[in-house]
């Protein structure tokens, strides 16, 4: 999946929610809380999916699945990895990346809820806290 933006898709993110923030502030906006959070929820389960989907360097790969360079290289020619890149450049899918200690108690704790991260987002944003991003 190419990218028409350099900007990380969650920073983009970012940039259009300000931007609105900014636009409901400049007229006094008052709106429905549930809309603008089902808005919002949209939008950042759109974000996580492309980020998903995001093709990365073997360097890339092994900073985040705490692989080597070497071993991500040995499991794409042995085909148990996926290469989404060209066969002497090789590249691999966010998704499937491997990852070390991938017992099911461990995906269950580091798995990321996309939902509880943007309720806890809105309930600091009505508060008047950080997003957390700056």
């Amino acid at each position: 999946m190419q990218r028409r933006s350099s900007a990380p898709p969650l920073e983009e993110l970012r940039i259009k929610w300000r931007a609105r923030r900014d636009e409901f502030a400049r007229f006094q906006a008052t709106v429905d809380g549930a809309t603008l959070c089902d808005q919002l929820l949209a939008d950042l389960e759109g974000a996580l999916a492309e980020r998903h989907d995001e093709v990365l360097t073997l360097r890339a790969a092994a900073d985040l699945s705490g692989y080597t360079v070497d071993h991500l290289a040995r499991l794409i020619r042995q085909g148990k990895v996926p290469n989404a890149g060209r066969k002497h450049a090789p590249r691999v899918n966010r998704a499937d990346l491997p990852r070390k200690g991938n017992d099911a108690a461990g995906r269950a704790a580091d798995s990321y809820n996309g939902a509880a991260d943007a309720r806890s987002l809105a309930g600091r944003l009505r508060r008047g806290g950080s997003n957390g991003i700056e």
